[in-house]
């Protein structure tokens, strides 16, 4: 409500309209890159959060509180899309920004593109950033698990698409809805 040269207004519609993510990043010590972490904060609405903020006038915590409080069903807006995640560093850290991102995506209610849909490695472990571009380069083992990540992203959105992707998962209510 007034926010002007928010990016956000133009991420928001890009992630409902789409049927697959694929996030790609470095690991920035030990964690995702800031400007990530913020599109993650921001998405809550996308997540089951109050899409309309004119019921609550702005930020009104009592009035938010108040349509809670009376039933809210926290709809997972984005539930069902395909994702991948590929997460590269030069040192510590990757597998942990990819368990956390896909646990964060996992909540949403998305589904993992499969098996070959993450990914997290490590590029020039412990050389000089300054002949890492080169360690990149040399990986080509790196840029064919790399296609393979996209690869079962494409095949999975093909299959929701076509509604023949099927989640053993689907119709369970959870015991515990926030």
């Amino acid at each position: 409500m007034g926010q002007v040269n928010d990016w956000m207004n133009e991420l928001y519609p890009r992630w409902v309209a789409a049927h697959g993510i694929l996030i790609v990043s470095p690991v920035y010590w030990f964690q995702a890159p800031s400007v990530l972490k913020l599109m993650i904060d921001r998405l809550v609405c996308a997540d089951g959060g109050n899409p309309n903020p004119t019921t609550i006038h702005g930020k009104k915590p009592e009035e938010a509180k108040a349509l809670e409080l009376a039933g809210w069903d926290y709809p997972k807006h984005l539930a069902g899309r395909a994702f991948g995640i590929i997460v590269h560093g030069d040192v510590e850290g990757a597998e942990t920004l990819r368990r956390n991102l896909t646990d964060w995506l996992l909540s949403m209610g998305l589904v993992e593109a499969g098996n070959s849909a993450t990914l997290d490695r490590y590029i020039g472990y412990y050389e000089p950033y300054a002949t890492s571009h080169d360690a990149l380069d040399r990986d080509v083992a790196l840029h064919e698990e790399v296609r393979n990540v996209a690869r079962t992203l494409v095949n999975a959105v093909r299959l929701i698409r076509g509604n023949r992707f099927e989640r053993p998962d689907e119709g369970l209510r959870s015991p515990r809805p926030k």
